[in-house]
């Protein structure tokens, strides 16, 4: 079963209807006491870093979200989700999980000068695996795009974790995977076939 954290800052509905339309049952809560039980969770997010924590916690999802990783259970992050799961965001300076080490930083921390890019970075990408991939992109071409909205982006401490990049201007970590969590940048939701095959390898892990 897989469980979908709802903290008031997540893209729920594009997710339920992926996990709708791959035929996985799942349970969608306010409420961390209603997810204990399941196998695998799903962090998805839009919004505000600083709003977002706040959210988590409110319902105490901060915790339980700490324990839940703590214990080697199977978490996957989404965009914001992929975010606030490390120590800091830039965005509102905000002290976020720390399951990850690393911070979040805007794109003209990071581009050297002027970039010509506009921000957010939004639309489709495709992506380069690095760091022997993640088994959640088995059958699924490196040249496949995937869709970004964001303004800010990941920097990990230990860059060996970035199983997957895009190019936006700078090196635009896609995908981190350290034990048993694993995030994404972009919204493996919303691209398509590609996306859903992420989602699929992911519920039969």
């Amino acid at each position: 079963m897989i469980g979908i954290v709802d903290y008031n800052a997540g893209n729920i509905k594009s997710v339920e209807r992926a996990l709708g339309f791959l035929r996985a049952p799942y349970i969608l809560s306010k409420n961390p006491k209603d997810l204990e039980n399941c196998d695998k969770l799903i962090f998805p997010g839009v919004g505000e870093a600083k709003y977002a924590m706040e959210q988590l916690k409110i319902t105490g999802f901060d915790g339980f979200l700490k324990d839940w990783a703590k214990a080697q259970k199977p978490l996957l992050g989404i965009c914001l989700g992929s975010q606030i799961i490390f120590e800091h965001s830039e965005e509102g300076d905000t002290e976020c999980l720390g399951i990850l080490k690393g911070s979040i930083r805007h794109f003209s921390s990071l581009w050297n000068g002027e970039s010509g890019l506009k921000v957010p970075h939004m639309g489709w990408n495709n992506l380069e695996y690095i760091n022997g991939s993640s088994p959640l992109f088995d059958g699924v071409d490196s040249k496949s795009d995937f869709y970004f909205v964001h303004s800010y982006l990941i920097q990990p401490k230990d860059e060996t974790i970035v199983k997957a990049f895009a190019d936006y201007g700078c090196r635009v970590p896609a995908c981190v995977s350290e034990g048993s969590v694993t995030a994404f940048q972009f919204h493996p939701e919303k691209s398509g076939k590609a996306g859903l095959k992420i989602l699929e390898n992911y519920i039969n892990q």
